[in-house]
């Protein structure tokens, strides 16, 4: 048994690194994994980047770690190309470097590059040309009319459709889907008679997510987030003892634009993060539903983020919590700090946040606690003597108005002209308090109407 939880806590653990080291834009420029081959199979080896200094990338001129550039030869994306890419030593065609064939660098959304024939095409729906095309823009294209894919051919084509027919189609290597989108030209947007195919929901403003692990882009999501945008995602995982968060890619433009995570039950915010405070460390948030929640003011854009998020159970959390606890910073939403357990250096540091904290044991007066006896069962008695107090001195007051009021009535004098003005009688007003019930969201959403989720409401 032990044995097994081991190995449970091995698989999780190693499923955080990997998340380190795998691409998730749509160009890989933040790949920071080990392939030091332009291909894992007869690719030529990938000079190293701190022996380059006759090229215009190198650690001379990079050397803090500018584009992931170091003393290695793993392949990177420092200057925004289509992917991830090396200087080699063979000057094969006049050039000193290739593109890295690496499988993994493909952003989760991005389902892949299919051959299209033409006859049928790969996706049947509605199309569109336009030589300023973007990823996005081909996406909220299809998006708009409710299809569930988009796909992007020869760098100027949309397609949309609703399913992908790989028998009749079959998929391309992901190097022949590399023609820059004409409006931007770091992004891929497919090949001759080759479609790169994407999800819709890549780059939505908001949703509601209830698989066990996925992956949430910012609006607009691989182009750059618009100025004003105020969107949130849902994340409900059932049957999770927490949610684990991981940003591999966070760019947002100062302070004023911001990503929150909030309790889904509560609404009670329990991080946050902006420019100059991204996220360094997983994020792991206690219970099963969590609020995404983004926002950017009416100046800024930027390349936005890339989260993604996995449910985890109580057994492999346990044991996790026990292995990393001596190295583990707690956020508390009620406390409203940081607590560091310990201040040694480690790695793989997660920050634990307790949205609904473990209450301290309370009885209640009169609780029934057994067959003999209650926890302070004198207390009724004295309530009930203080209730019949306070019954009797209402009952003499009361009898008291009402003698006065017998005894000497007000009559108002009939025989004189003023007094036949007519008397007002004052009505009582009854004025009822309900305390405001307006959520988190309608408060930071009233000034934005445009970008309104259904969870919010009109």
């Amino acid at each position: 048994m032990l044995r097994w939880r081991r190995a449970v806590v091995f698989l999780s653990l190693t499923l955080i690194s990997a998340w380190f080291v795998e691409c998730y834009t749509a160009n890989g420029q933040d790949y920071r994994g080990h392939q030091d081959r332009t291909s894992l199979d007869g690719g030529r080896p990938c000079l190293f980047w701190n022996e380059t200094f006759e090229h215009p990338y190198n650690t001379l001129r990079y050397p803090n770690g500018e584009g992931g550039l170091g003393n290695h030869s793993y392949c990177r994306n420092p200057d925004g190309d289509v992917r991830p890419w090396c200087y080699v030593s063979d000057h094969e065609d006049g050039n000193n470097w290739k593109f890295c064939d690496i499988p993994t660098c493909q952003m989760p959304g991005n389902l892949g590059c299919f051959k299209d024939s033409g006859n049928p095409p790969t996706l049947t729906g509605n199309s569109e040309t336009s030589k300023q095309l973007t990823i996005q823009k081909c996406i909220s294209f299809c998006r708009k009319q409710r299809y569930t894919l988009a796909g992007m051919e020869s760098g100027y084509a949309c397609f949309c459709g609703n399913d992908l027919d790989y028998r009749d189609h079959g998929e391309a290597p992901s190097t022949e889907c590399n023609h820059v989108c004409f409006g931007d030209q770091t992004q891929p947007c497919g090949g001759d008679g080759r479609v790169i195919i994407f999800d819709t929901r890549v780059g939505a403003c908001g949703g509601n997510y209830t698989s066990p692990a996925s992956v949430i882009y910012s609006p607009d999501f691989p182009d750059k987030y618009g100025a004003g945008r105020v969107c949130y995602w849902t994340i409900q995982v059932p049957g999770a003892s927490s949610i684990l968060f991981n940003f591999t890619f966070f760019n947002i433009e100062d302070q004023t634009d911001m990503v929150e995570m909030l309790d889904g039950y509560t609404n009670q915010v329990v991080a946050r993060f902006d420019g100059p405070n991204p996220p360094r460390e997983p994020v792991n948030v206690t219970g099963d539903f969590v609020i995404l929640y983004f926002y950017s003011d009416r100046t800024n854009e930027a390349q936005g983020f890339a989260v993604l998020y996995e449910g985890k159970d109580g057994g492999a959390e346990n044991e996790i919590g026990d292995m990393e606890r001596s190295n583990t910073s707690t956020v508390d939403p009620h406390l409203g700090g940081i607590t560091d357990k310990s201040r040694g250096k480690g790695s793989g540091i997660l920050y634990v946040i307790t949205s609904s904290p473990k209450k301290s044991k309370q009885y209640l007066p009169g609780q029934w606690l057994g067959p003999s006896w209650t926890v302070g069962h004198n207390t009724w008695t004295i309530y009930a003597l203080a209730a019949l107090l306070t019954l009797t001195v209402i009952a003499m007051v009361a009898k008291l108005l009402l003698h006065i009021t017998v005894k000497s009535p007000t009559i108002p004098s009939l025989s004189s002209s003023d007094s036949c003005s007519q008397s007002t009688v004052s009505e009582p007003w009854i004025i009822f308090y309900r305390p405001s019930n307006i959520s988190l969201f309608k408060k930071k959403l009233k000034n934005h109407h445009g970008d309104l989720n259904p969870l919010v409401g009109n």
